[in-house]
């Protein structure tokens, strides 16, 4: 006998996308591939090598996959990216019934564990060309972070802020704007339903993955894409997280309103960022555009995007002649 939520389900799944979705999933190797996919995001390459098999025929099962509204399919410099569609709200059912699907797949099953197996090799060399990549930067990267209060002071203050504000529990949608090296979605991904990482640079998006997949955190999706215009729905996130990059940017205030419009009514919007200084340095040196901010000036970007600053706080060592980095939380209006 089928259970209350079994019913349901059938209830709401529509006959037709319903019969073209399990006709996409009901063949071994598109099986195999979103059995993989569960994982995280693969490339196409990555899929070939994974699965043994070439890449045209890898390519018109995606396509098959991506048709049906079972996969997800998104460009990152010349590489393109395939993950399995999640659930982003409760009534997201066609998701559900991937979901469903995968429980059911036994996880010792030979091919499904060889595949496993080789996806696991296949991260263990991305993640050593994305270190091999982070090494070449980090002196560069050293030099920059050691201006300002170390990263371990800043987190700290900041999970201290997000619990005071925003309670201890879980967050929902997170979508962390210039991702960087996936640091904010490591801290914070236990606390999510979904996260997502945007950041310009293809490079650094390599280096996100291999750190997050060293981590265990498969989840993640980390999109190359233009930080203000993403491709993701407007008012689909309950936590926004805007970390060290508002000084890169000639126009902090407009980037603040379109980053405003990706937080769901009721939402919070996190920035964290240096506060007032007069170290050229990180101008002439780092491509910082702007020295720093004050309370005030980001409290009043805040309020003309729409967000009302419920907590600022200031990360600092002391003694020390390092910058302070501020810490502003602010929520989004309900609409009326």
């Amino acid at each position: 006998m089928a259970n209350r939520g079994d019913t349901q389900l059938q209830s709401q799944l529509a006959l037709d996308p319903t019969v073209e979705a399990l006709k996409a999933i009901g063949e071994p190797s598109r099986l195999r591939i979103i059995a993989v996919l569960r994982h995280g995001e693969c490339s196409v390459s990555d899929l070939c090598e994974i699965l043994g098999q070439s890449q045209p025929r890898i390519s018109r099962h995606l396509r098959l996959l991506v048709d049906a509204g079972v996969c997800t399919r998104h460009r990152e410099g010349t590489f393109v990216f395939f993950g399995l569609k999640r659930r982003t709200t409760d009534d997201d059912q066609y998701a559900a019934l991937t979901e469903g699907i995968l429980r059911s797949l036994d996880s010792s099953d030979p091919q499904i564990a060889a595949d496993r197996e080789r996806l696991h090799d296949v991260r263990q060399r991305r993640a050593a060309a994305a270190h091999e990549h982070f090494a070449s930067v980090a002196d560069e990267w050293d030099r920059e972070s050691a201006h300002h209060v170390p990263q371990l002071v800043v987190e700290h203050a900041l999970t201290s802020a997000l619990d005071r504000s925003l309670g201890t529990g879980h967050f929902g949608n997170i979508i962390d704007i210039g991702t960087g090296t996936g640091r904010m979605i490591e801290l914070l991904a236990d606390r999510s339903t979904r996260i997502v990482g945007l950041d310009t640079n293809p490079a650094m998006l390599r280096v996100a993955r291999a750190t997050l997949d060293s981590a265990g955190i498969h989840q993640a999706e980390l999109r190359h894409t233009d930080l203000f215009a993403p491709p993701v729905e407007p008012e689909q996130f309950e936590l926004v997280i805007v970390h060290q990059v508002l000084h890169y940017l000639d126009d902090p205030d407009r980037a603040l309103h379109a980053i405003s419009r990706l937080a769901s009514p009721g939402g919070s919007v996190v920035i964290v960022d240096l506060m007032t200084h007069t170290n050229e340095t990180l101008r002439t040196e780092h491509a910082h555009r702007r020295l720093g901010f004050d309370a005030n000036q980001i409290s009043n970007w805040c309020r003309s995007a729409g967000l009302d600053v419920i907590d600022h706080r200031i990360a600092r060592e002391e003694p020390s002649n390092r910058l302070e980095v501020g810490i502003w939380i602010a929520t989004k209006g309900h609409r009326t």
